[in-house]
């Protein structure tokens, strides 16, 4: 969907800040076996640590990696798009998934010796909830805003030139 690198920085920060947000719930809620006002409170304290993080490994390392696999799989323009998009996010969440599960295990567990086998355990605990966020409600709402951000635009900018010509 992103055209420029504009577009590009606005899609990672949208997609970066929800998926973050959703994961730092689920694993607080799972931590406090429960989530609560105060364990939504501890999530809301994480985001800032987890979201550079988040946009970083994404942006700059997955984002580039996770077309060249998924394309592998499926062909823009002549799979059916809905293919194509879930073939992305899927990729993506299976780099994705490993990668922040490991941070998160590393900063918030500080397992010590027990790296390993923390970080496998929090990999199994959200790998699912990672993959149907993804699918069913972040990125179909990430890519309704941005088609509301960028449509909206394109469309001001396509009617404001029609005005500024008469």
């Amino acid at each position: 969907m992103p055209k420029t690198k504009t577009q590009e920085v606005v899609y990672g920060i949208l997609m970066t800040f929800f998926m973050v947000l959703a994961m730092e719930l689920y694993n607080t809620g799972l931590r406090m076996h429960g989530l609560t006002n105060e364990g939504m409170l501890a999530a809301f304290r994480e985001i800032p640590i987890m979201f550079p993080i988040c946009f970083v490994m994404g942006f700059f390392f997955i984002d580039r990696l996770a077309p060249k696999i998924a394309f592998q799989m499926v062909t823009p323009g002549v799979d059916k798009p809905i293919l194509v998009t879930t073939v992305r996010a899927c990729v993506t969440v299976a780099f994705m998934c490993p990668i922040m599960s490991f941070w998160g295990t590393l900063i918030f567990k500080q397992p010590g010796f027990e790296l390993i086998p923390a970080w496998l355990q929090t990999l199994a605990c959200n790998f699912p909830m990672a993959f149907f966020w993804q699918i069913f409600f972040c990125g179909p709402l990430v890519r309704f805003l941005f088609r509301q951000i960028f449509c909206r635009n394109e469309k001001q900018r396509f009617s404001g030139s029609a005005d500024s010509v008469s």
